[in-house]
Order: C-alpha cells, then structure tokens, then sequence
C-alpha cells in the first residue's frame, strides 16, 4: 500500500475513532437524549439480513456488527479528509455533511428519525460528532503530512 493511501486511511480511522469514542461515552452519559447511531446500524444490518432471507444475530451480536461496520465506514468515509493537501476545512465539511445526513436521511431509508434526531439537542448532537471526526480526521492528516516532512506551512490551522 503506497504512503498516501496508508496516510489517507490513519486519518480517516482517526475521525471513525473520535466519532465512536464520542458516540459509545455520551450514550451511556447521556441516555435521554445522545444520538444513537449504533441503532441506526442495528436496524439497517436486521433490514438487510430479513431482506435476504437470513435471521439477524441476538443483540450483543448485532451490536458488535454495526459498531465494526461503523468504524470501516467511518474509516472510509473521513479518508476523504486526507485527500490532497492538509485541510481542516475539508475535514469540517465532510463531518458537517455527514451529521446533516445521518439525521436527514435516517428516516428516508426507514431507520427511523429518533436515533439521530430524537429532540433538537439530538439533532445538534448528532451533527457536531460528525463534525469532530471530520476535523479529526483532517488533524491527524495534518500530523502525519508533517511527520513526514511534506509542506504543511502553508495551511493555516484554521483552515
């Protein structure tokens, strides 16, 4: 695997890390009103499962499953940050895109709304850890851009 691809895949599993981090502690903090998108995971993998013909695992199972698929996804997903020079404000983009995604799209796909937007604060919840992940992500490019003695000067910190 080439340095870029290696680069690009550590930081989007800094994002997925960040972001199941944030979503595993504030729903056992927070019960009432933390987004839950491990149930999003769980009823899209039973879904699937059903539609094939197949019977969905027990629980813990099913559990173990969507926290895996979300952190490979989520890998994938905030690689994208690495893509190019560093940028934070990629980063910021991408997390922001799939927070309003996760709670616009939930109910579209028949996952239901109340995981990811349960009550304003889920909503705004839900959008700001993807967000976190996204700028994670673009972080932890930033880091392994200049451990590895690329121009990192000319991006701002905020950008």
């Amino acid at each position: 695997m080439n340095s870029r691809m290696t680069t690009a895949l550590l930081s989007g599993l800094a994002g997925a890390a960040a972001l199941n981090l944030l979503h595993e502690t504030m729903r056992r903090v927070r019960p009432e009103d933390a987004p839950r998108m491990d149930t999003l995971g769980r009823r899209a993998i039973a879904s699937g499962m059903e539609a094939a013909g197949v019977d969905p695992p027990p629980e813990d199972r099913l559990q173990a499953m969507a926290l895996g698929g979300d952190v490979v996804s989520n890998t994938l997903y905030y690689s994208l940050a690495a893509m190019g020079k560093p940028s934070f404000a990629r980063g910021a983009a991408l997390g922001a895109a799939a927070g309003v995604g996760a709670v616009v799209l939930s109910p579209l796909l028949r996952l239901g709304s109340r995981p990811a937007a349960r009550t304003p604060q889920t909503a705004a919840m839900t959008v700001a850890w993807y967000l976190v992940g996204g700028l994670a992500a673009a972080a932890a490019h930033h880091g392994l851009a200049h451990a590895q003695g690329l121009d990192t000067e000319s991006i701002p910190a905020t950008a």
